[in-house]
């Protein structure tokens, strides 16, 4: 009877948790998951990721699905990153409602209640809010401030906080969504495109206690980058020729104007094409520029249309996995 409520028809919540190097961190984390989800008496599944760990990490977790059913574990070939091993999470969970945290303690399975009960009232994507944050002010708190402030003003998206892994998602919602580089901070900004509805809650924020960060400034270019990409795949993934052709249009306008002002000159007022030459070459080179930017969204517009058309390209490689279900299906895909 236990087996059919876990059956993989009839989970209710899949917790994925990608692991790097946390040896230090795993037994207690799966005690508390346990502890939490078995209390509340609905039918879960325990996704846990090794992203490439060089330490014990892969031992524990082995022990951790040799002793309890409920656990999976999903093994990657090599270290490609905390987005790479939540997409692979995200694809091979079951459940109806899907759950991220981090691996490192840093989030408290005790408030996995609350986003559930948030989900019930009717949202699609509830998002952890570190309301009070613990972390270095210099490190990881105000260049997290600006990039949140910058995403909620290039998203729409009414949050605080988009970096936590911390967030619960309907599954269809999350299905939905193909992550790359470090996107998997910007989840909510990428699903608003479906007008989906979201929240945040308020949740826990605690000092690691054990094992190292892999956090660093060294972050900070990446997802200025990202804010970038989060903002073109929001406002004109499916339309780039709008946005570069807009560009080009304004850059061959210039040029445009500047040799038609030019030619006027030179016919009715007399001026002479050696002395404005410099002129001349700077309307060419706008009006060049304006063509390139215009050629540019149709390429890229072609090309949105072939991503769209594909779009079944894994950003990770999965070296085994490990799992009761009798006949493993493929990685669910929309």
């Amino acid at each position: 009877m236990k087996q059919e409520k876990n059956s993989p028809r009839n989970l209710q919540i899949s917790i994925v948790v990608p692991f790097f190097n946390e040896e230090a961190n795993i037994k207690e984390l799966y005690q508390r998951l346990k502890r939490v989800l078995d209390r509340l008496q609905l039918a879960y599944e325990l996704i846990f990721v090794d992203d490439g760990s060089t330490d014990r990490t892969p031992t524990i977790l082995h022990q951790l699905y040799e002793n309890d059913e409920r656990v999976k574990i999903i093994r990657l070939r090599k270290n490609f990153g905390q987005t790479a091993a939540l997409q692979a999470g995200f694809d091979y969970a079951r459940g109806e409602i899907i759950i991220s945290m981090d691996g490192d303690l840093q989030h408290d399975p005790e408030d996995i209640p609350r986003f559930l009960a948030k989900m019930e009232e009717g949202y699609d994507v509830v998002s952890g809010w570190r309301k009070k944050r613990v972390d270095n002010l210099w490190l990881r708190r105000i260049p997290s401030l600006v990039a949140n402030r910058i995403m909620k003003w290039l998203s729409g998206v009414e949050i605080h906080d988009f970096g936590t892994t911390f967030k619960a998602y309907k599954k269809e919602v999350i299905k939905g969504i193909h992550l790359y580089g470090e996107l998997h901070r910007f989840i909510p900004a990428l699903t608003s495109r479906a007008g989906v509805k979201i929240t945040e809650i308020p949740i826990k924020n605690v000092v690691r206690q054990k094992g190292k960060s892999k956090y660093g400034l060294s972050r900070v270019r990446r997802v200025f980058f990202d804010l970038i990409t989060v903002k073109f795949i929001i406002s004109f993934i499916d339309r780039p020729l709008q946005v570069f052709g807009l560009i080009g249009v304004i850059f061959g306008g210039l040029g445009f104007i500047v040799a038609l002002v030019l030619t006027i000159g030179f016919y009715f007022l007399g001026w002479s094409i050696r002395e404005n030459l410099g002129n001349l070459i700077f309307s060419v080179f706008l009006m060049m520029m304006g063509l390139q930017f215009i050629m540019t969204g149709l390429v890229a517009e072609i090309l949105s249309r072939v991503y769209f058309a594909t779009h079944k390209v894994k950003i990770y490689s999965v070296e085994k996995v490990l799992s009761r279900e009798a006949s493993l299906p493929e990685p669910e895909e929309d």
